[in-house]
């Protein structure tokens, strides 16, 4: 298949009425059996005011077929070579509307539920977070505290970002693996207020990019963002639970 690099735009179809404008972010690559019930996930969320742009890193199986049928709905779509996941996200988040909250979900990954309001009582350009589920049913249990300076407790699936927290591209794409994890530490770092959403739900697919812990990069983006002291903590907290699996009942992610 020859080598394709080309943009779709369409205007994005009505739903009901929310407050606030939603940008969702799929990076994908040859993922023709699990993209098509990521997009329906988000084309169905019924949300009016509500902007979907699809990545797509030159796939050859069949992907592009399958985001073909539904470009009359999406904002852009984009299939072009890129350096990795994070290099596809940064041009999704660059396509966003600067107004947006950002969403990112990966194929496979759905959208469950958004919230109606995206405005009071919170503090202006704050995070939502909300859980999300997993397969067996297993739920990730998100937080914000100082637990965020050791691991990453949120996940993308249930997380909205304003953009205008951070125009440019936001991840530092020397990080293969945890480059989402370094941007919710930069933010936390910066003293941006995080709020927990109950109705920001999504689901993460097995097999993610970040199924497999590659404890080095994690400690790595620890040490620089907060020092020596936590990264210590860090890597002595994830050699005690492998040490001591007991502990695993106090990690995030539960049973339902």
């Amino acid at each position: 298949m020859p080598e394709l690099s080309f943009r779709q735009v369409a205007s994005t179809g009505s739903l009901v009425t929310g407050i606030g404008k939603i940008t969702v972010i799929t990076a994908v690559l040859n993922a023709v059996d699990s993209i098509e019930e990521t997009i329906k996930s988000v084309l169905d969320c019924c949300y009016e005011n509500l902007e979907y742009i699809i990545i797509d890193g030159i796939s050859t199986d069949g992907t592009l077929d399958v985001i073909g049928k539904y470009q009359e709905r999406l904002k852009a779509w984009v299939s072009e070579k890129d350096h990795g996941v994070y290099d596809a996200m940064n041009k999704g988040w660059a396509l966003a509307d600067p107004e947006s909250w950002v969403i990112f979900l990966g194929a496979g990954d759905r959208l469950l539920s958004l919230p109606v309001s995206l405005d009071a009582p919170r503090e202006p350009y704050s995070v939502l977070y909300g859980n999300v589920s997993l397969e067996k049913q297993l739920v990730f249990y998100a937080g914000v505290d100082f637990r965020l300076r050791l691991y990453n407790t949120l996940h993308h699936q249930g997380l909205l970002i304003p953009k205008r927290l951070h125009p440019e591209p936001p991840f530092d794409t020397i990080y293969r693996l945890y480059a989402d994890f370094d941007f919710n530490q930069r933010l936390y770092k910066r003293n941006v207020k995080f709020f927990f959403e109950p109705a920001l739900q999504g689901y993460a697919a097995p097999d993610g990019l970040t199924e497999r812990l590659q404890l080095q990069e994690l400690t790595q983006i620890v040490r620089k963002n907060f020092g020596f002291f936590w990264w210590g903590l860090s890597l002595a907290g994830f050699t005690l639970v492998r040490c001591l699996p007991f502990l695993r009942k106090y990690r995030t992610i539960k049973s339902v």
